[in-house]
């Protein structure tokens, strides 16, 4: 499993190695891995179709018992197969679709690479590894998504998608380690089989915020919707990829894991419930006032992805089934469509609808299966998204809240998904012909109708052969999500029901809209205007103020004067320990000056004098020498209490230090009085803050003893470990060998520094 999860990143640091070898084959060639992987993640069907949930697990960081674990169960299978399925054909298709372009061997690093995270995403049973392989797919995808990195609205696309979804990432991270906290580890599988102890915690309410922040970036949920589309920057294969199968469904599947642990509750039922319904409104309406061919399919993909969340949210058994299934489904025909879009634009030259027209003479094979994606898109029985459709409706009609509210948004979603559909199946190809920027003279090499014909096909096959997916994959899948074995079952045909009335009244409605398309867009243009108050602008909005905050700090903070630095380091300080004593209730200080020698307060006081001479005096020489008092007048302190070695160190870090300032001052000009006297108290003020706090904390700390002495660990073994019967140089060589080494490091550099000053010095006098 392990090597499974990681080929993907060792084929990638080979890829472009291969694709020099293969040339126009290496497509193919490299896609041999990600059929490898869909057969391996095949075998597991069995097992897992009869109930199993496997558990395969490494050592990772056993000293914080982390473990690098995988789980596969019916939900991340059907993620992995996915994943490595489409995956197979994406990669396949970028070699004929990218053919020629300089950076296509760049291209399969990064797909590879994007393709192995993914499938550590979701077959993580570890909530760190999960994360990591989450945040791996965020710096993937903003690197495709820029692929074009040339292209400035390409850069910022990828910049964009990249700060949404990094910063619900580090709610996500905080929302998973809080969840640790409550259940006691860091194993999904350990934290899905703890019962109510999420939903039942003081947490709960945060976790879940936390978590749906994360997962509503990642998966392009409203307010955070406005990233996927702008992400239609990058080339046909990263859309087909990234936003059919695999990046955007990642906030879902994290969603679908943890219902069994935080769901069933009428927070994520309001919060899924809601929010996904709303997207799913707003994508597919937004859809169907686009031209673009690449942005209709982006914002019915943020359709389907509102679909699915509200789906979770409402987490009866018939809407984890539906949300199964609509995956599956939709994973197929929007999989189809975008390497179609990419035919378009190959042998067309077509990136808007409005420029097509008349394409099936020329594109027969293409417009085929471009109609029955189409179809599956729409509901259109036998397709299976006939399938899901129904079950989607009976799924609301049933909610245990919010009923109303969600099949509403349901059914007006449903009816303009069936323009959409027909927008995209029909408008390209049937018609009198429009001229095209490019005139299409044959079909796509086979590499590129490859994966349209398959998984288009697929939606008609597994329409009419439910049972092919129903009780192995499907019914699995919604059991894990359920967090229990589920009785409902996926069928073709259920009878005449309110579903179907729901389903032909969205057929009916939605053609009337497509054959009056233009009046529509024109009828809705007013929401043109209404999109400069959306949140993408909160988004510049909230990026130019990052900008302006950065230049005023800047400003202010880092503006180059080593004093100011000195002053915000030391002032923060102060207020942090000064609030930090505040609520801890005051020091506890006991200091007494019985015993203190005469000898002692004299080195005191010449201490204290020299270090008012040395802030006071206009000579810079006259500073120098009452810096050496100071340091002197320390080392004498070290030997009157019998720390010779400590003192004799002093005095030569002392005696050096001075020899150097003396030779770098004799090089400067003299003092200059340029602070006013204002500011000179205001340092003055600030360095006796600073000094009195390290004074109270020194006192503090002297006074308080948590532990027993070290020294009576040195003298006791000193002689049986460290073999010698001098207890300081034991402690010296052996206890403290690196301190000793640092000093020995700072003497070595203040002698070096006085060597150059000397020979600068001694040149300049030749000259």
């Amino acid at each position: 499993m392990l090597l499974a999860i990681l080929s993907g990143f060792l084929l990638a640091t080979v890829a472009p190695a291969v694709h020099r070898q293969t040339g126009m084959n290496s497509g193919w060639v490299l896609a041999i891995l990600p059929a490898a992987l869909f057969l391996y993640f095949l075998s597991f069907l069995p097992a897992v179709g009869s109930g199993e949930s496997i558990v395969i697990s490494y050592p990772w960081v056993p000293g914080l018992d982390i473990q690098l674990s995988f789980l596969v169960d019916g939900l991340s299978l059907l993620f992995a197969l996915l994943i490595s399925g489409i995956g197979f054909f994406i990669v396949a298709y970028a070699g004929r679709y990218l053919e020629g372009h300089k950076d296509l061997g760049r291209f399969y690093v990064l797909i590879l690479s994007f393709m192995a995270s993914m499938l550590g995403l979701v077959l993580s049973d570890n909530l760190i590894s999960l994360f990591v392989f989450w945040e791996l797919t965020s710096i993937t995808s903003y690197l495709l998504i820029g692929f074009n990195h040339e292209d400035a609205t390409a850069r910022r696309s990828a910049l964009q998608g990249l700060f949404v979804t990094v910063g619900g990432g580090l709610a996500l991270l905080t929302g998973l380690v809080m969840m640790a906290v409550v259940t006691g580890s860091y194993e999904l599988s350990e934290i899905l089989s703890s019962g109510d102890a999420l939903r039942d915690h003081g947490w709960y309410v945060a976790i879940v915020l936390l978590v749906l922040l994360g997962c509503f970036t990642k998966s392009a949920q409203v307010p955070f919707h406005f990233w996927l589309p702008r992400a239609m920057a990058a080339p046909t294969p990263v859309s087909a990829y990234l936003h059919s199968a695999t990046m955007v469904k990642a906030g879902v599947y994290l969603m679908a894991r943890l219902n069994p642990s935080l769901g069933a509750t009428d927070l994520w039922l309001i919060l899924l419930g809601v929010f996904g319904a709303l997207t799913m409104f707003t994508g597919v309406f937004m859809s169907i006032r686009s031209t673009g061919v690449k942005q209709v399919l982006a914002y019915s993909t943020v359709m389907a992805l509102g679909t699915l969340t509200m789906l979770i949210g409402v987490g009866t058994d018939t809407a984890i089934m539906a949300a199964m299934a609509f995956l599956l489904a939709h994973s197929l025909y929007k999989g189809a469509l975008f390497l179609i879009a990419g035919i378009l634009d190959h042998e067309a030259g077509c990136k808007d609808f409005l420029q097509t027209g008349g394409l099936r003479h020329a594109l027969p094979i293409t417009a085929t299966f471009a109609a029955i994606a189409a179809l599956s898109l729409g509901g259109v029985i036998p397709m299976f998204g006939f399938v899901a459709k129904e079950l989607l409706f009976e799924a609301v009609l049933e909610a245990p809240s919010l009923s109303g509210l969600l099949s509403l948004l349901t059914v007006a979603s449903a009816i303009l998904v069936v323009a959409v559909a027909a927008v995209v199946g029909i408008k390209p190809y049937w018609g009198p012909r429009v001229e095209t920027p490019k005139t299409p003279h044959h079909e796509a090499p086979p590499a590129m109708l490859a994966g349209p014909a398959v998984l288009a096909s697929l939606g008609l096959l597994f329409g009419v052969g439910v049972a092919m997916v129903d009780r192995g994959l499907l019914s699995a899948a919604a059991g894990a999500v359920y967090g229990s074995p589920v009785e409902t079952y996926l069928s073709l045909w259920h009878g005449f029901n309110l579903p179907l009335m729901l389903s032909l009244l969205s057929l009916v409605l939605g053609l009337t809209i497509y054959f009056n398309w233009d009046r529509f867009r024109t009828a809705t243009g007013f929401m043109d205007d209404l999109k400069r108050f959306g949140p993408e602008r909160a988004y510049d909005k909230s990026m130019d103020g990052l900008v302006s905050i950065s230049e005023w700090q800047t400003r202010v903070l880092q503006n180059g004067y080593l004093r100011y630095y000195l002053l915000t380091i030391l002032l923060s300080t102060v207020a942090l320990v000064t609030f930090s004593i505040a609520r801890a209730g005051g020091l506890e200080i006991q200091m007494s000056l019985a015993g203190v020698r005469i000898q002692e307060l004299a080195i005191v006081a010449v201490l204290l004098l020299a270090a008012l001479v040395s802030v006071t005096t206009s000579s810079r020489l006259g500073a120098v020498a009452s810096l050496g008092a100071v340091g002197f007048s320390v080392a004498l302190i070290y030997v009157l209490f019998s720390a010779a070695d400590v003192g004799i160190t002093q005095v030569l870090v002392e005696t050096l230090t001075v020899i150097m300032l003396v030779l770098v001052l004799f090089r400067l000009p003299g003092f200059l009085g340029l602070t006013p006297q204002a500011l000179r108290i205001r340092d003055a003020v600030v360095a006796l803050a600073f000094g009195v706090m390290v004074a109270l904390l020194s006192l503090a700390a002297s006074s308080t003893r948590f532990a027993d002495s070290i020294s009576e660990y040195f003298i006791r073994e000193s002689e049986p470990s460290g073999f010698g019967r001098n207890i300081v140089n034991v402690i010296l060589v052996d206890f403290r060998a690196l301190d000793t080494l640092g000093e020995i490091v700072v003497l070595a550099l203040a002698a070096v520094g006085v060597y150059a000053m000397i020979k600068l010095r001694a040149e300049d006098n030749r000259k």
